[in-house]
């Protein structure tokens, strides 16, 4: 399997790692930013997380030269505090999440997840969950449907869309990404098909979004993940798209600068604590050198806050 891990070297940089501390990567994948956590550890631990039973095989099988310093869990980092009572873990010295989709995720055709490639529509991180994107795109109303496009692919055009694959689905189901692609190309005006963006990448994001829950699992992990940090603890998230970065700049804000108090006020009254402080002003990019090693890396943004 071919991945590159975005924004390694700046993700130790920015966890300053203690040799004998606990962290988190919540989204395993390979295992690339586990790897180099764990090489900096001497007698701490890495707890790795992810719902994708291929990815934790792999990554199971990458880090199993670190013996008892790694602990794998299968499920949803939106359970972040369940999965660390599961294990006795109070607080941890640092949590990271890379939202993004991972490459064998998106190269392999029989998952789905993408539109250059013809396979049943699917685009579930866990196998076994029971939602499927074909299930959303065969029983969703049109107005459920719009709203989707929308509201996670900020799709332009998500009523005309919506609307074709309800009709299109009135002669037989949607089963395949390449139904829906070519739904989409049909739909859309030219001047879109001419873009430099694939008319599909939109709407392919918000199905994968609404099929994983995946803005919800990021608002509760971002609800728990400042909690269960240790004082001077570092929380770091990469996201790729609008949506997630909204999220998470305003997770840390509201936890660094969520008094509502009138600012005529002398004191505090509304009980605001401060308990997140952002280490950097702006959010880290790719440099110029990773991005011509790996273009998927492109959109990478990540934003570190520290626990006080």
């Amino acid at each position: 399997m071919q991945h590159k891990s975005v924004l390694l070297r700046e993700c130790v940089r920015y966890l300053e790692i203690d040799p004998e501390g606990t962290y988190v990567d919540g989204t395993l994948g390979l295992g690339g930013h586990a790897e180099a956590v764990l090489e900096q550890l001497t007698g701490g631990m890495l707890v790795g997380v992810d719902r994708d039973e291929r990815a934790l095989a792999y990554a199971g099988r990458r880090l199993a030269r670190f013996g008892d310093k790694v602990r794998l869990v299968k499920g949803n980092f939106g359970d972040l505090g369940a999965i660390l009572d599961s294990l006795g873990i109070d607080k941890a010295d640092g949590m990271m999440f890379d939202l993004g989709v991972s490459s064998p995720q998106l190269d392999d055709a029989s998952r789905g997840f993408s539109y250059m490639q013809d396979a049943p529509l699917d685009m579930r991180m866990d196998e076994t969950a029971p939602l499927t994107a074909r299930d959303i795109l065969n029983n969703s109303t049109e107005a459920e449907l719009r709203s989707i496009f929308w509201r996670y692919g900020e799709e332009r055009y998500a009523g005309r869309i919506a609307a074709a694959v309800v009709a299109a689905r009135e002669q037989a189901p949607v089963e395949t990404t390449g139904q829906f692609v070519q739904i989409i190309r049909q739909t859309v005006p030219a001047a879109a098909l001419r873009e430099k963006q694939h008319p599909a990448k939109r709407c392919f994001q918000a199905v994968r979004i609404a099929v994983n829950d995946e803005l919800g699992s990021l608002e509760r992990m971002l609800d728990t993940a400042p909690d269960r940090l240790k004082t001077g603890g570092r929380l770091l998230v990469i996201s790729f798209h609008s949506l997630e970065d909204r999220l998470v700049k305003e997770a840390i804000r509201k936890r660094e600068n969520g008094c509502t108090c009138p600012p005529e006020f002398p004191v505090c009254t509304c009980g605001f604590v401060k308990t997140l402080r952002s280490v950097t002003r702006k959010p880290v990019i790719p440099s110029g050198e990773e991005l011509a090693e790996n273009p998927r890396a492109r959109s990478a943004r990540l934003r570190i806050a520290e626990r006080v």
